[in-house]
């Protein structure tokens, strides 16, 4: 029996309706990376070449996929795969997908980092905040922590794939943290529990539920982390979180009355408050 034919002009305008049908809001640029994943084609050689024939294999393993992001499962969780500064992290539904926003966190602490220092980071998931601080500041002396077990196994193949020299620790917040460190950085749970339900389905549904919830009002691993950090701190050492668009005073204010000064927040791309930060002054 004959195979049937496919060309990649076919199958993309195929995906691209079935993601729209579905409502998906970015649905040609989904069915585009998901054609690009699966047949690792470029947008040079589809554009010039798109009535190439695509092997029937092919064109169902992209069709399938394309079934798969219909139901609202992150794209990302379909290529298992994330770019964040420029380097590519592995993920799964054990951690959160690295967003833009945090590229805000690493951004300020690379402008206060320096080769020696010693940095850890809480919460860490997928380590895609630690390894890009590591690729793009060498000499840092890195740990990373979480509670879950599953995520440090992401955290762990993103290390290796990446290269980097990191210590890796399973700890719920500082239980298992000992020494002191120049830097904490923390992209900790902030959404109120309340709110999670209204999220878009891909992170309601897909997300790791202990990576989101902050919470009643999104403030309590802040207010577990900014009270405990002064004994992890050297003298002038410094704390930075990312926070939601509204916590930027509330996180402040946490900071200050804990004795951290020249406490700041900074701007996302978008013009938000992403990004708290202060110096820890033991006196």
């Amino acid at each position: 029996m004959r195979k049937k034919t496919f060309t990649l002009q076919q199958i993309y305008k195929e995906g691209i309706e079935r993601l729209r049908e579905a409502g998906i809001k970015e649905a040609e640029l989904d069915a585009w990376y998901l054609l690009e994943y699966t047949t690792g084609i470029t947008k040079a050689s589809y554009y010039g070449e798109p009535a190439k024939e695509v092997d029937e294999e092919k064109a169902l393993e992209y069709l399938e996929k394309i079934r798969i992001r219909s139901t609202r499962v992150p794209l990302q969780h379909i290529t298992g795969e994330q770019e964040f500064m420029g380097y590519p992290f592995l993920v799964n539904d054990h951690v959160l997908i690295p967003r833009q926003d945090t590229e805000t966190l690493v951004e300020e602490a690379l402008k206060i980092s320096y080769t020696g220092m010693k940095m850890l980071d809480m919460c860490t998931g997928s380590g895609c905040i630690l390894f890009s601080m590591l690729k793009m500041k060498p000499g840092i002396e890195g740990t990373g922590c979480d509670i879950s077990e599953e995520a440090l196994k992401v955290a762990e193949a993103n290390r290796k794939r990446l290269e980097v020299n990191a210590k890796l620790i399973q700890s719920d917040l500082f239980e298992h943290i000992e020494g002191t460190y120049d830097m904490i950085v923390s992209n900790p749970p902030y959404i109120r529990t309340a709110v999670i339900a209204e999220l878009q389905d891909e992170v309601r549904l897909h997300d790791p539920w202990i990576a989101l919830d902050g919470k009643e009002d999104g403030l309590f691993f802040y207010r577990k982390i900014v009270c405990e950090s002064g004994q992890y701190l050297r003298k002038g050492g410094a704390l930075l979180f990312e926070i939601g668009h509204d916590q930027g005073e509330a996180v402040s204010e946490l900071m200050k009355a804990e004795g951290y000064s020249d406490v700041r927040v900074k701007k996302d791309l978008a013009g938000l408050d992403r990004v708290v930060i202060g110096m820890y002054n033991k006196e």
